[in-house]
């Protein structure tokens, strides 16, 4: 009773001093959200015209980006890193809030090996692998003594196969295609049916706009590409929040289907770390250490900070663009000429958001129409995801490419980061894109490097 009496005190003290020093800081936070934006910084910025509370709740968020777990009872972190894992904090990967960047000789961090086995899964997914689940965690946990220590699932490298292809004018590009290898399976061989897919870490900024377009708006794209003799479709995957079956808009085949899904589905595959969504430990049965550790917390990602990530995420706008220069403006006429708008719609619409009024009922720029195509055979990687089959792949956003390196070092593109620069990009272009592809490839230098900026203006 006397600590409820103190506590009361303090509280009734504290409150006044806390509310002045909340408008000190909010008002500090507009001030400096007005400052010149440094080039790294330029995928962490917040929509223009947060609230005051807004402005909080993004802060927020954007601290659990980088906030490292740790096993319990560990220091320095949130409980409930693993038992197997890929990365310990939201940042290893998407290092500034952008994409993974490949590095040669070393086990994969900002990359991850989807696999499973032919068959579907629950409600049409992938079928998991029994021994390894849906993905290689390359980690296990470690509580101070080696016998305490719980084994990561396989050491997973890329090795990278050059290939070299002829333009139009004669000139040569080497283009490089990934062999992906795999050391130190703990859980035994993965067999010869095993389907792998190597991913890349994408952006996470303006997802909130692309979570806001309607059903109905991708649906009219996508009759309206049949006339043009395109395939555009829409993958239709498992909704775990809402136990139904929804559009997927988000991941390299568009298997999630909203930005609070796509976040406590990374959280468990990722980092081993549970929520509300997903309470099971990712241990697979074969994996008895990994089902023998306690938990951090039950769940371990607490709802509330799940819901700062994920107003963070939906509140993170694209960088500015700058389409003043003439050979930017070229580049742009020869981008609609070769057709590659036709699915990197240049504008597309929101429609009514509850989770960020603010940004309901706008265009917006992004360069996509979020559905699934077939890009040939030379960038399928034969694993089927709900609706999205072995060659078809969601199409990519393209604003923002140009900052990617200034933010991070990464310029990697593609669904498995083949690409080095948006050259290799196109190159790689099949299926329905390969018409676009070879227009490309038949221009003159001049006209492919102006294409390429209004692409790196984006």
């Amino acid at each position: 009773m006397l600590f409820r009496q103190w506590r009361g005190c303090i509280a009734w003290v504290l409150v006044p001093a806390l509310g002045l020093l909340s408008w000190q800081v909010n008002a500090q936070i507009l001030r400096s959200e007005a400052k010149p934006v440094p080039s790294r910084l330029a995928y962490m910025q917040p929509v223009p015209g947060l609230s005051y509370q807004q402005l909080r709740l993004f802060r927020e968020g954007e601290k659990e980006l980088s906030v490292p777990w740790v096993v319990f009872p560990g220091l320095g972190g949130h409980w409930g890193l693993g038992p197997t894992f890929i990365a310990v904090a939201c940042s290893v990967c998407h290092v500034q809030a952008g994409r993974g960047r490949t590095v040669d000789n070393a086990i994969i961090v900002q990359q991850l090996l989807r696999v499973s086995v032919p068959g579907a899964g629950p409600h049409g997914a992938p079928k998991p692998h029994p021994n390894y689940g849906d993905q290689i965690q390359v980690f296990g946990v470690s509580v101070g003594l080696k016998e305490n220590m719980k084994p990561g699932e396989a050491d997973v490298y890329v090795d990278w196969k050059p290939h070299s292809v002829q333009l139009g004018d004669g000139s040569r590009v080497e283009l490089r295609k990934p062999t992906i290898r795999i050391e130190n399976l703990n859980f035994g061989p993965l067999g010869a049916d095993t389907m792998m897919s190597l991913r890349n870490t994408q952006v996470i900024f303006g997802l909130g706009y692309l979570e806001a377009v309607p059903e109905a708006t991708l649906k009219e794209i996508a009759a309206r590409q049949q006339t043009q003799g395109l395939n555009g479709r829409l993958n239709y995957v498992r909704d775990d929040v809402r136990n139904t079956t929804s559009v997927g808009r988000f991941g390299w085949k568009a298997n999630q289907p909203s930005i609070r899904q796509q976040i406590v589905g990374a959280f468990l595959g990722d980092m081993g770390v549970t929520s509300s969504l997903y309470i099971e430990e990712n241990c697979p049965p074969v994996q008895t250490l990994c089902l023998a550790m306690p938990p951090g917390n039950r769940p371990e990602l607490l709802d509330y900070n799940w819901d700062q990530l994920e107003f963070w995420q939906a509140a993170l706008a694209p960088p500015p663009r700058n389409l003043d220069d003439p050979q930017v403006q070229r580049g742009g006429q020869l981008f609609e000429q070769a057709k590659c708008a036709q699915c990197h719609l240049p504008e597309l619409q929101t429609g009514e958001y509850r989770l960020l009024p603010l940004i309901a009922m706008q265009k917006f720029r992004a360069f996509t129409d979020l559905l699934l195509h077939d890009m040939g055979e030379e960038l399928a990687d034969g694993r089927p995801d709900f609706l999205a089959g072995p060659r078809d792949w969601r199409t990519p956003p393209l604003w923002g490419i140009g900052v990617s390196a200034q933010v991070n070092g990464s310029t990697n593109l593609l669904h498995d980061g083949r690409a080095r620069n948006v050259l290799e990009a196109v190159l790689w272009h099949g299926g329905e894109a390969k018409a676009s592809r070879d227009s490309f490839a038949a221009m003159p230098q001049q006209d492919r490097d102006a294409l390429i900026s209004f692409v790196n203006a984006l």
